[in-house]
């Protein structure tokens, strides 16, 4: 593959500042938020010698948006270039979708989140390999520009990461899925740009 992406995961929301499952829901960006997507608009504008070629495509999904056009307004770029797509919305979480993490532990006691794939027993939650087929999907997709920038999530972040590195399972789920850092990914090499 010949293409070279960026991949950025929205800043901090409220739901991950009260340790809330978001998936499919949304809550707005914090403040704190706020500032992490303007500081990786920011570091993108020092990667990238001309913004201008590169395609924008983002999660529809509120804190993807919200973040996708601080990142355009620090790259000089019109928000109307995004490119909204459903394949890059963050793993459904069915019933716990809204939940907090120290409920559903006081509900499931038997439930580990030191798992890195706990999420995936969210009952009528999606499955690995839906969001696994909508990452491929997305990567093989030939209509997808050479130079792209990608605003999506964590857990689908890592997943279009896993698929194009061709990592296995359990490397793919124990990613890091910062807000303060994205990926540049080209030549098959995965690198982590702190911002």
């Amino acid at each position: 593959m010949s293409r070279t992406l960026y991949l950025l995961r929205h800043g901090q929301t409220r739901y991950n500042a009260e340790q809330r499952l978001q998936g499919r829901c949304n809550s707005d960006l914090t403040a704190k938020g706020e500032a992490q997507a303007i500081a990786m608009g920011v570091r993108l504008r020092e990667q990238l010698h001309d913004p201008a070629q590169w395609t924008i495509y983002a999660s529809p999904l509120g804190r993807a948006r919200q973040t996708a056009e601080f990142v355009c307004q620090q790259l000089g770029l019109d928000s109307e270039r995004i490119i909204w797509d459903e394949r890059l919305v963050e793993l459904g979480m069915g019933e716990w979708e809204s939940c907090r993490v120290p409920d559903l532990l006081a509900d499931h006691p038997t439930l580990d989140i030191s798992q890195p794939d706990w999420y995936l027993q969210a009952p009528a939650g999606e499955d690995f390999q839906s969001i696994q087929r909508r990452a491929q999907n997305w990567l093989m997709d030939p209509a997808i520009a050479e130079r792209a920038i990608i605003v999506s999530h964590g857990l689908l972040g890592a997943m279009l990461r896993g698929v194009y590195a061709d990592l296995d399972y359990a490397t793919t789920w124990s990613q890091d899925l910062p807000q303060d850092a994205f990926f540049k990914l080209s030549g098959g090499h995965i690198e982590r740009i702190a911002c």
